[in-house]
């Protein structure tokens, strides 16, 4: 599936700090276009609030940050335009009482609602219906998806799918809208060894293609990430591996709020923060 060009991502001493304290601080990244950038930490460690930073969904407190160009927190609008989510907790979740085909047939009228130029929305139903069969079709062999592998087809219902094979369709999802930057929270998460493994797979994949794609993890695949960007660990006492780039976090551990992937104190707030985005 081809876009629009995958956007570099640059940070320095990024932060932000809500009503409880520091969610992350600190943060430096320098990734070209099409990287796999991983946010590695421990659950409640700001990665989360920092995936929501870095799309333009959460208004930062330190430092600077620029994705594809466009500086942030000034252009947070448009980040967000170029920027989607794929499953973020609390934020961006799939239905589990759709089905994948409900899913995606709503997901591509969304689409052709307020993406699509005038020239599209003018073409014949016909035309406008084959459109938005090609843009499905892109987005599931871009997330390596083929629902007719599905226990009941398109008609599974999201509750019935295998974690890998929802994490695989909310990024087909996103990448219908053509991102420039894809942002994947809990990649991880509940995944055995193998599942992992295909999960990092894909995210290389998409990449690979051109899209820039961040991913939050508890560990990072080091063989398939481009960069490693660390919270919750200081600097001087985080690990290194090969293949990382200096890009660690030194964060505030004394007074943490969490993040809205990671149930922790400052959850509420994430979200608000990124509703209201």
């Amino acid at each position: 599936m081809t876009g629009p060009g995958g956007a570099a991502v640059v940070a320095e001493d990024f932060g932000v700090r809500g009503p409880r304290g520091w969610a992350f601080r600190s943060v430096g990244i320098d990734a070209p276009p099409g990287s796999l950038i991983a946010v590695e930490g421990p659950s409640g460690s700001g990665r989360s609030c920092l995936l929501l930073a870095l799309t333009g969904r959460m208004r930062a407190t330190e430092g600077r940050a620029e994705i594809g160009g466009l500086p942030l927190p000034r252009k947070m609008a448009a980040v967000r335009q170029s920027s989607a989510l794929g499953p973020v907790p609390g934020v961006s979740e799939l239905d589990p009482a759709l089905t994948v085909d409900e899913h995606l047939r709503e997901r591509a009228l969304l689409q052709r609602r307020f993406d699509d130029s005038l020239r599209s929305l003018l073409r014949p139903r016909a035309g406008r219906a084959a459109a938005a069969r090609a843009r499905i079709g892109a987005a599931l062999e871009a997330a390596g998806l083929d629902p007719a592998a599905l226990p009941a087809a398109g008609r599974t219902p999201v509750r019935d799918l295998a974690r890998l094979d929802a994490l695989r369709l909310s990024i087909a999802l996103a990448l219908m809208g053509r991102p420039r930057l894809l942002a994947v929270d809990d990649t991880d998460l509940k995944l055995p060894a193998a599942d992992r493994a295909a999960a990092w797979a894909l995210l290389r994949s998409v990449a690979d293609a051109g899209t820039t794609v961040l991913a939050v993890c508890s560990q990072a695949g080091a063989a398939e990430c481009s960069t490693v960007v660390r919270t919750g660990v200081p600097a001087h006492d985080a690990p290194t591996r090969p293949g990382d780039t200096d890009t660690d976090t030194d964060t505030d551990t004394t007074e943490d709020t969490g993040s809205g992937g990671d149930h922790g104190e400052g959850t509420p707030d994430a979200h608000a923060e990124a509703g209201r985005a």
